[in-house]
């Protein structure tokens, strides 16, 4: 048995995706004509309660395009100091946006607004730069999937708008907070500007992200994806996974937040995790040499994201079923003891 819970990108599609792949009906999508990536766009649009859509081949690309829709070149994003967009985006906003990036000190993916207002810039003199929009992630992936709250994201709305500022949603795994809270994906979304979700991830979908806004953010987007390289043509074959994914794999997301904590819960006691701390289908380890062990490990069968020397994570999805989070327990034990 081969259990991979380096991340919830692994996925396979399952067959029903892929017969709905094969089925897809297919355009031209860089001259709007391809209906199945039309339909997924209005679908995701309407779940956040958003006016248009917009499909890229990534979530990285749909946060760039994101944040260059909010901010010009040499004005301000702030942000976490370990979210994606800082910390697994290659530098993306500076290269290619030309857009100054500053992050208040992360507390394990949580919101202190209060903390979040006292680094905002405003232009006082000639050299200084002033904050133009704020980036939040949810769930958030290096603080362990992390669900931020609803209130405080209202209140991070409210203070945005007080100090004239946009709002970006890095939602990767906004399913799994919508899931794990109940919180209606619309109520998220209408708290931002821009949302980006991803359908690769819990969803299982193989390839795609789609980016939410107004009709007019989203017609300038589409510029911007083309110069980054992500005008696609017969997309729909794509397209139909998200489709099926957004129809299909959302409510069973319940089942990964069920094994992780199950993974936790029995390791534990060998002081490599924390169950209290998983909210969602991320389980994050710690432990000395953990390099060493994700390496044996692997030989038995279990796969494991190593971060560091000493620390890493376990992320459930589509493909880890009971049998495999039992064989997983078993082999980290026999390892830990």
């Amino acid at each position: 048995m081969l259990v991979d819970l380096r991340s919830d990108t692994v996925t396979k599609p399952t067959r029903a995706m892929r017969e709905a792949m094969f089925r897809a009906d297919v355009g031209d999508d860089v001259y709007g004509e391809d209906p199945s990536v039309n339909e997924l766009e209005a679908k995701a649009a309407r779940l956040l309660g958003h006016e248009a859509g917009l499909f890229a081949p990534s979530g990285s690309m749909t946060n760039q395009v994101a944040i260059q829709l909010l901010v010009s070149p040499g004005e301000e994003l702030l942000l976490d100091s370990e979210s994606h967009i800082l910390a697994h985006e290659v530098g993306a906003a500076a290269v290619i946006g030309g857009i100054s990036t500053r992050s208040w000190p992360s507390a394990d993916g949580k919101l202190d607004v209060d903390l979040v207002e006292r680094f905002v810039h405003e232009s006082l003199a000639y050299h200084t730069v002033a904050t133009r929009a704020i980036a939040v992630e949810n769930t958030h992936n290096r603080g362990g999937g992390t669900v931020i709250g609803i209130e405080e994201l209202r209140r991070l709305r409210a203070m945005a708008d007080e100090r004239g500022l946009l709002l970006h949603l890095d939602g990767a795994r906004l399913w799994n907070a919508h899931v794990a809270s109940g919180v209606p994906l619309a109520e998220y979304g209408r708290l931002f500007d821009t949302v980006s979700l991803c359908l690769s991830k819990g969803l299982g979908a193989p390839v795609g992200s789609v980016l939410v806004s107004s009709r007019e953010r989203v017609e300038r987007a589409r510029s911007i994806r083309k110069r980054m390289g992500g005008g696609m043509r017969q997309a729909g074959f794509l397209a139909a996974a998200g489709i099926h994914a957004l129809d299909h794999h959302i409510s069973r997301l319940a089942d990964d937040h069920i094994r992780a904590r199950r993974l936790a819960e029995a390791l534990e006691p060998y002081g490599i995790t924390s169950a209290a701390a998983v909210a969602t289908n991320i389980v994050l380890l710690r432990r000395t040499g953990l390099d060493r062990l994700a390496e044996v490990a692997s030989a038995q069968g279990v796969r494991i994201s190593v971060l560091g020397r000493d620390h890493g994570r376990l992320l459930t999805h589509l493909d880890v079923d009971d049998d495999g989070v039992e064989h997983t327990i078993k082999v980290l034990k026999s390892l830990l003891c």
